[in-house]
């Protein structure tokens, strides 16, 4: 069998649903439903993050309580050791509310960095930073995108950072910078061997925001919002910035090899994100079928038009999470660089997938559905970016097309 279709094999649901997986996915889920739900008013999903910040603080002294903390960590570092495709499962309860991520210290781009600094960081790096952010006493963001370049390619990067003595000299212009306002480091791609092979140009390093030149644009407004705190992406200028070169992580000219690495699982856990979406839009539309009345006894349910919503909704969900928790299966067993292309094949199905059900949700509540009286609403702005971060659909599309003409060119 060919490689290509080897990873496209679908294992059985009995490798995915481990009996861990299964009892913490449904003690998340319970406190996704009776503690964080009711945050989702008006005044919370159209305001800023500081109106909520104190009482998402609050809930998750609340998961820390609850021993529900740190549910991605390895056993080593206070966690449950569980694997990618079992976290995957509780990162769908998660995602089923804003505020899931963050309660439970999951949220991007912090999760993405502590894997890394777990992974290669260096002791004097964890004891400073990972440990802070697993502690929930900082937040970090992570700086590759470039307004000037096409984000799509990051081993194309104007930001340069150059030895000058003792330190590093990182000059750098950022963009869609996810939680820098107020993070207490960014993780920052610059290149530092401009005359080195594409993908062994650039390297990642470690710049505290109170680093003199390090300054905040902007926190950019997307689809009609400004955001702050944790949820914003941010504008990042760094003028000038001197770091020691112990910041830098890992080997020098490996930032590519880093986000590679980085990324492949980060789209697990934005998939698995998706379907905790779509599975919360298809409830509420079949909860408002089956109660809106149309008359003549009639109501929504009763509308084929509905029913193909439903079953549509049903049967893409129900396929996107297999496919997602395969693919994660596979990192687990062979690692991301293995499996890049069922990577690059769940990362525009399923972003897809929970836009059209978020899509049939609004329809099905009709003008309700634009008011922020209720949830989709929030996500038909929020997720549309979906489809462009991490890599645009066109990207993964024409990667994995390539990816499959290979056996078929002479």
């Amino acid at each position: 069998m060919s490689r290509i279709c080897e990873i496209f094999v679908l294992m059985p649901p009995s490798i995915y649903a481990t009996p861990r997986a299964t009892a913490l996915a449904a003690r998340v889920r319970d406190f996704v439903e009776n503690e964080l739900f009711a945050l989702e008013t008006p005044e919370h999903l159209t305001g800023l993050h500081s109106r909520i910040a104190l009482l998402l603080e609050s809930k998750r002294a609340l998961v820390k309580a609850a021993g529900l903390w740190g549910l991605a960590w390895d056993k080593e570092a206070g966690g449950h050791g569980l694997t990618l495709c079992e976290f995957g499962q509780i990162s769908e309860e998660m995602g089923r509310t804003p505020w899931g991520h963050f309660v439970f210290n999951c949220q991007a781009p912090d999760i993405g960095n502590m894997e890394l600094l777990h992974r290669h960081g260096s002791p004097e790096q964890r004891e400073r930073w990972l440990h802070p952010l697993m502690a929930g006493a900082i937040r970090s963001c992570f700086a590759m995108t470039e307004p000037e370049f096409a984000g799509s390619n990051p081993t194309r990067l104007g930001a340069t950072a150059e030895r000058d003595g003792d330190a590093y000299l990182i000059n750098a212009h950022k963009w869609f910078t996810t939680g820098a306002d107020g993070a207490a480091f960014a993780i920052v791609m610059a290149v530092t061997d401009p005359d080195a092979p594409p993908h062994l140009r650039a390297s990642q390093i470690i710049v505290p925001t109170d680093t003199p030149g390090f300054r905040m644009v902007r926190n950019l407004p997307v689809m009609g919002e400004s955001g702050d705190g944790w949820s914003s992406h941010a504008e990042i200028v760094l003028e000038n910035c001197r770091v020691p070169p112990t910041h830098l992580i890992g080997t020098q000219g490996h930032g590519f090899l880093l986000a590679q690495e980085r990324l492949g699982p980060g789209r697990i856990h934005h998939c698995m994100r998706w379907i905790g979406i779509s599975e919360r839009c298809l409830d509420i539309l079949c909860r408002r079928a089956v109660s809106r009345s149309i008359g003549d006894g009639k109501v929504l349910a009763d509308q084929q038009l509905i029913q193909s919503y439903i079953a549509h909704s049903r049967a893409e969900i129900d396929s996107a999470r297999l496919h997602v928790l395969n693919t994660a299966w596979l990192i687990d067993q062979q690692g991301a660089a293995t499996v890049r292309d069922a990577i690059s094949a769940i990362k525009f199905t399923t972003a897809n997938m929970m836009l059209r059900v978020v899509d049939r949700t609004i329809q099905t509540l009709g003008a309700w559905g634009v008011t922020d009286d209720l949830i989709p609403a929030f996500w038909y702005r929020h997720e549309r970016g979906a489809r462009i971060y991490d890599g645009a659909d066109e990207v993964h599309i024409t990667s994995l097309a390539k990816s499959v003409l290979k056996k078929y060119r002479v």
